[in-house]
């Protein structure tokens, strides 16, 4: 039977990823999953494809306390209450905009001296619209990511990783319900890929040809895109934990 064997949260989009054992799913997702984002000095989304050593900064946010700390390789480490500034809209992927405040203070600075270009700080306006597609919730399968090659099911980033199932079956389930632990979600498209799978979860640095990989074992979507797992759509709200069962509810 599926389960679940990991969850993947990010509070600031393209730094590194936290493994809770267990996170609620409302109808815009995990609340506090990409809550933060970073844009460049023309207000565009900055993503982890294209800085992706951005994954070694750990970031952690108390939503209770209204707290963000932001942990870099060297051991510094920036922290301290949220102080939301100017409004801002943001260009994810120049189609979507995604309206935001910049986070004042020093965080923008430090991830500018990281990165070695300009970068600012911005949480967005509404839960859930910080992610990529703006569907909360990504699951994919570690035997589906067998298929490709021995990887590390880090890279792709997605919200929800089970096991126990075919390669490629959570694509079977487009349009069908599961229950996952308490909550249930409706399976939709395929999640389109992007340089960013090609880098280690750890280091950010480029050492394997994910994307052919893909192309190559299971072919390209009819529109072209090179695609792995699926985005689903919370149906009932509902706490997941790590061992919790999946299976289709109807």
């Amino acid at each position: 039977m599926a389960r679940v064997v990991r969850l993947n949260v990010a509070p600031v989009k393209s730094l590194g990823l936290q493994h809770p054992e267990e996170l609620w799913l409302d109808r815009d997702g995990a609340p506090d999953d990409r809550r933060f984002y970073l844009v460049d000095e023309n207000d565009r989304m900055v993503r982890g494809a294209v800085h992706g050593p951005l994954v070694q900064v750990r970031a952690e946010y108390d939503a209770a306390a209204d707290t963000l700390s932001l942990a870099f390789p060297d051991g510094g480490v920036i922290a301290g209450a949220v102080t939301r500034g100017d409004a801002i809209v943001a260009s994810f992927f120049g189609k979507r905009p995604v309206p935001g405040r910049l986070v004042e203070g020093a965080y923008s600075d430090a991830l500018t001296s990281f990165a070695g270009r300009p970068l600012r700080l911005v949480e967005a306006t509404h839960s859930g619209t910080g992610t990529d597609s703006a569907i909360p919730v990504s699951i994919i399968s570690r035997e589906t990511v067998e298929q490709v090659a021995p990887l590390d099911a880090r890279r792709f980033r997605m919200l929800v990783e089970i096991e126990g199932v075919e390669p490629l079956e959570e694509e079977a389930w487009d349009g069908r319900v599961l229950r996952v632990g308490e909550a249930l979600v409706r399976v939709g498209q395929t999640v389109g890929r992007c340089a960013n799978t090609t880098h280690d979860p750890d280091t950010g640095r480029r050492d394997f040809d994910t994307l052919r990989a893909i192309a190559e074992r299971r072919g390209r979507r009819e529109d072209g895109e090179i695609c792995l797992g699926v985005y689903a759509q919370v149906a009932q709200p509902g706490r997941v934990r790590v061992g919790d069962t999946v299976e289709p509810a109807y």
